[in-house]
This record gives C-alpha cells, sequence and structure tokens, in this order.
C-alpha cells in the first residue's frame, strides 16, 4: 500500500489544529456555567451555535444581565465572517443538500485556514473536513468537561472563574491582532466600550463599536 507523504502532511495539521482549539472548549464550558447557564444549556451553545467568538459573546453578556436580543444581535455580528469563509470555500467543496448544511456549520476560522493553506482542491477539501470536524468533536467534548468541572467546584468566583469570559474572549481576539491598524483599532474600542459600560445595558457597548471597525475599513 502506497503511502502519499503530502496527504499525510494535512492530515497531521488538521489533527494538530483540531484538537489544540478543541481544548479551548473547557474554557467555554466553564464560562457558560459561571454566567448562570446548565450543562445542558452550554453543550447546546457548542452543538448548535459552534462559534467560539459568537459563544463567548452570548455568555458574557447575557450573564452580564443583558438582554437576549443584544446577545444574538453580538453573536451575528461576530459570526458574519464565516458567511464570508463560506464564500471562499463554496467553489472548492462544491456541495449541495444536505451536505452542504453540514459543510456550513464547520465553516469556521480554522478549517478555513488550513484548506486555503494547500497547493490543490482535493488537499484543502481533506484538510477542510478532518479540521472542521475534528474542532467540532473536540470542541463539544471539552465544553462538556469544562462546563461539568465548573459546575462541581461550587461558587465560580471563589476560584476566579467569573473573569473567565473576558480572559477568553481576548485569547481568541489576540492572536488576530496582525498589525498596528489592528492594534488601534482594538485600543479605540476597548476604550469606547469602556465608555459606555457604565450608561448602557449590557451587550450595547459591544454592538456599537462594530461601527468603528466600519469607519476604520473606510478610511483604508
Amino acid at each position: 500500500m502506497s503511502i502519499n507523504p503530502k496527504r499525510n502532511q494535512v492530515d497531521r495539521t488538521a489533527l494538530s489544529v483540531a484538537f489544540t482549539v478543541g481544548l479551548y472548549g473547557a474554557a467555554f464550558g466553564a464560562a457558560g456555567v459561571t454566567a448562570g447557564f446548565s450543562i445542558l444549556q452550554t453543550c447546546l451553545l457548542s452543538i448548535l451555535l459552534f462559534s467560539g467568538a459568537s459563544q463567548f459573546a452570548v455568555v458574557g453578556i447575557m450573564g452580564a444581565g443583558g438582554a437576549a436580543v443584544s446577545a444574538i444581535a453580538t453573536a451575528t455580528l461576530l459570526g458574519f465572517r464565516n458567511a464570508l469563509y463560506g464564500l471562499q470555500m463554496a467553489p472548492i467543496l462544491k456541495v449541495k443538500g444536505l451536505k452542504r448544511i453540514l459543510a456550513a456549520q464547520i465553516t469556521i476560522d480554522e478549517s478555513t485556514a488550513v484548506a486555503t493553506l494547500q497547493e490543490n482542491d482535493a488537499d484543502r477539501r481533506r484538510g477542510f473536513y478532518i479540521t472542521g470536524i475534528g474542532v467540532y468533536i473536540f470542541w463539544n467534548l471539552f465544553t462538556f468537561l469544562g462546563a461539568l468541572g465548573a459546575s462541581a467546584i461550587g461558587d465560580p468566583s471563589v476560584w476566579g472563574l467569573d473573569a473567565a469570559v473576558p480572559a477568553a474572549f481576548c485569547g481568541l481576539i489576540w492572536p488576530r491582532l496582525k498589525n498596528k491598524t489592528h492594534f488601534v483599532v482594538s485600543a479605540v474600542a476597548i476604550a469606547w466600550a469602556l465608555l459606555l459600560t457604565p450608561i448602557t445595558p449590557a451587550g450595547i457597548p459591544i454592538i456599537t463599536t462594530v461601527l468603528l471597525a466600519v469607519i476604520f475599513g473606510l478610511k483604508k
């Protein structure tokens, strides 16, 4: 039986990314329970929403007393990039019907990134599916373990888990800051959000920071 070194490399890359990202699901599991969600509700967010930044936004806003509308709006805005990934991957995957729905569920940062690193469409599809399915499995597994662990330790504030949502959210955003402009936009957004936090309902400061991104984008 012949071994394809290139295909093995794709598999190794996809699985390493899937496991590493999946481990972070434990932080979300703990954050969900800390914010007042049940283990079942926390796990369902990972199963159905499956978008790290959006999930942290939901539990963060609702855990702070914000309205569900604010949480949904923020999660939708943060998840919009996945729709753009879908446009990029559609010509490569060429799926229809139920397969298209399944592919859409695993169209995330990591699956798209691994796919676009490959040199041909066959390897791109392989990298996409292995990464996407792998992240989905590991993320949901560790979400459950994180939620279970947080639920078992009692009052989360005693252990400092009340800081889990902002810390984890910052952990997701930090690797995406690639240049000076990104850092400037982030700094201004943080200052703006802090300014609005005492005078507006939970969720509104995050939503309004999107306007800053639009303004900076138009000026480029």
